[in-house]
C-alpha cells in the first residue's frame, strides 16, 4: 500500500496492510544524515507547512522541504501527510500601522487597525528569543498567533465593541487568496499523486480562532457576560472557516479537512458551553464536508473522554488525539467508545519519546497497538507533535517499537 492507501484504509475502517505510523514536526531536529540544504541553508529542523500563515519560523522552510520530508519519513517506514493551510482575507478598506515602544521590562509591540466599522488596538509585550528550532515571536502583531495569547496588553476583542470590526480582519479568501491557493495545490497534487501521499487541509479554526482573538480568560468571560456578544464572534469565526473549507474541497486530492480544537477543550469550556458554542458549526462543517465526499478530523488533546462522543455524534471522522499521558486516555477506553464511529491518532506522547526511554517508549506503543489496531481505525502518533527538544534516539525507539509490534 501507498501511505495514501494505508491511510485511507483506516479513515474508512477498512483493514491496512499495517498500522500506520506518522508524525508532525514542529522543529524536530534530525540527525545529519538526515538533513539537507536548500537555498544555501541547512534544514536542520524539520516543520510542515500547517504552520504557514500562523507562525513565524527561525529558519526558511518551504514546500519543496516538506516534499524532503515525506520522502525521508517515508524511507524509515514512516507514513506523512502533505498538508495546506489554507487562508483568509481582510477588507480592501483595512490599513493598519504597527508601532513599538518601551514597556514595564519588555517592549510593547501595537498594531493598530482602521477597518470600514472602526478603529481596533492589539498590543503584546515582545519577550525574549526563543531557544533555536523553536518558532519565534514576530517583530509585529500578527491577528493570528499564539503568541499573543499570554502576552497580549490588548486583545484584539477586548469589548463587545470591536466584534463588529473582526468581522472585516477576518474574512473569507478573496480572489488572491484564491489564486494562491490554486498554484499551491497544482504542485501538491503533482507531487501527491506521483508519491501516494495523503492531503490534508487545514481551513478551520472554531474556538481556536475565538480564543486567538479575545485571550483565554476574557473568551470565557464574554461567553458568560455577554453571550449575544460572543455568539456573533464565534459566527464570524465560522463563516469565514466555512468559507475557507469551500475553498480547500475545490481541490480533488485534499482528503482531509481539519478543524483546530486545541482551545475548545474543557480546559476552557464546559461541556454545556460547548455544546452551545462549538457543536452547531462543527455539525454544519462536517456535512459540508461529507456532501463533498470528504472525511472531517478534529484536534482536541484534552477533555476527550468527556466531549469525544461528543465530536463523533457531530460528524467528526478523524479524531487528533487519543493521549495516554497528558489525558490520561486509556487506549482501551478509547476502543470501546470511540473507534466504532472514528479513526483514532495518538496512543503514544511526545514527553514519552522525549524522554529517550526506549523500555518506557515500547510499553506505551505496545498498549496503544495491543488495544486499537483489531479497530482497523487506528493510526499510532506521538501526542502532539516532534518538538526541538525531541532527541532523535526517541524518535528512533519508537520506529523500532513499532516495528517490533508489527512483525
Amino acid at each position: 500500500m501507498t501511505s495514501r492507501e494505508r491511510i485511507l484504509s483506516v479513515l474508512h475502517g477498512r483493514t491496512p496492510d499495517h498500522v500506520p505510523l506518522t508524525t508532525w514536526c514542529f522543529g524536530l531536529p534530525a540527525p545529519p544524515h538526515l538533513c539537507w540544504e536548500a537555498e544555501g541553508r541547512r534544514r536542520d529542523y524539520w516543520y510542515s507547512l500547517r504552520l504557514e500563515h500562523l507562525h513565524t519560523l527561525p529558519q526558511p522552510w518551504t514546500l519543496e522541504d516538506d516534499f524532503r520530508r515525506v520522502l525521508t519519513w517515508r524511507s524509515l517506514g514512516v507514513d506523512d501527510w502533505l498538508e495546506v493551510s489554507i487562508p483568509w482575507s481582510s477588507h480592501p478598506e483595512v490599513t493598519w500601522e504597527d508601532s513599538r515602544r518601551e514597556g514595564d521590562g519588555y517592549p510593547v509591540l501595537t498594531r493598530e487597525y482602521q477597518t470600514p466599522a472602526g478603529p481596533l488596538v492589539h498590543a503584546v509585550r515582545q519577550t525574549d528569543p526563543e531557544p533555536p528550532g523553536w518558532v519565534v515571536q514576530p517583530e509585529h502583531v500578527p491577528l493570528i498567533e499564539d503568541f499573543n495569547i499570554p502576552r497580549a496588553l490588548q486583545h484584539a476583542v477586548s469589548s463587545a465593541d470591536d466584534v463588529a470590526r473582526i468581522r472585516h480582519l477576518f474574512a473569507p479568501p478573496d480572489a488572491a487568496a484564491q489564486e494562491w491557493f490554486s498554484a499551491r495545490m497544482v504542485q501538491v497534487c503533482a507531487f501527491a499523486r506521483e508519491h501516494g501521499v495523503p492531503v490534508q487541509a487545514w481551513s478551520a479554526f472554531g474556538m481556536d480562532g475565538v480564543i486567538w482573538l479575545t485571550g483565554a480568560e476574557a473568551g470565557v468571560l464574554m461567553a458568560l457576560d455577554e453571550p449575544e456578544a460572543f455568539s456573533r464572534l464565534v459566527d464570524i469565526v465560522a463563516q469565514t472557516d466555512y468559507a475557507r473549507t469551500e475553498l480547500a474541497l475545490s481541490s480533488p486530492e485534499v482528503d482531509l479537512i481539519v478543524q483546530r480544537g486545541w482551545y475548545s477543550s474543557t480546559d476552557f469550556w464546559s461541556p454545556e458551553l460547548f455544546d452551545r458554542y462549538v457543536l452547531p458549526h462543527l455539525r454544519e462543517l462536517a456535512a459540508l464536508v461529507h456532501a463533498r465526499g470528504r472525511k472531517l478530523g478534529y484536534v482536541m488533546t484534552t477533555g476527550v473522554q468527556v466531549l469525544g462522543e461528543r465530536l463523533a455524534e457531530a460528524g467528526v471522522d478523524l479524531l487528533y488525539f487519543v493521549d495516554p499521558v497528558q489525558d490520561g486516555v486509556s487506549p482501551d477506553w478509547a476502543a470501546e467508545r470511540l473507534s466504532d464511529r472514528m479513526t483514532l491518532v495518538g496512543g503514544a506522547n511526545a514527553l514519552t519519546v522525549g524522554s529517550g526511554d526506549a523500555s518506557r517508549i515500547r510499553a506505551e506503543v505496545f498498549a496503544a497497538l495491543d488495544a486499537l489496531a483489531a479497530t482497523d481505525r487506528f493510526i499510532l502518533h506521538p501526542v502532539d507533535a516532534l518538538f526541538p527538544d525531541t532527541p532523535w534516539e526517541g524518535v528512533e525507539a519508537t520506529i523500532a517499537a513499532w516495528e517490533a509490534w508489527s512483525r
